[in-house]
């Protein structure tokens, strides 16, 4: 079941966007000013981002080309197929 939150980083970041906030949370919360309740609640939005972003990454995973050199030196492209 998704959050609120998650159903907001799914339909508005990139990846790119997504590994900034979570790097932003991380160097704020290493910081150590943030009151527990203020790093529970980063806490949660960093989970969030992780599950996206691994999303993205199998997504991209499934979808890269495998490039294979054959014995002879040509090249041999073959799509990648992960279930």
């Amino acid at each position: 079941m998704k959050t609120d939150l998650g159903n907001k980083v799914e339909k508005k970041l990139s990846f790119e966007e997504a590994m900034s906030q979570l790097e932003s949370i991380i160097e704020e919360m290493e910081d150590g000013k943030l009151p527990l309740e203020k790093s529970i609640e980063r806490f949660e939005e960093a989970v969030e981002l992780v599950k996206f972003c691994n999303k993205k990454l199998d997504s991209y995973e499934k979808k890269l080309s495998v490039v294979l050199e054959n014995k002879d030196g040509s090249l041999n492209v073959s799509e990648v197929i992960k279930e």
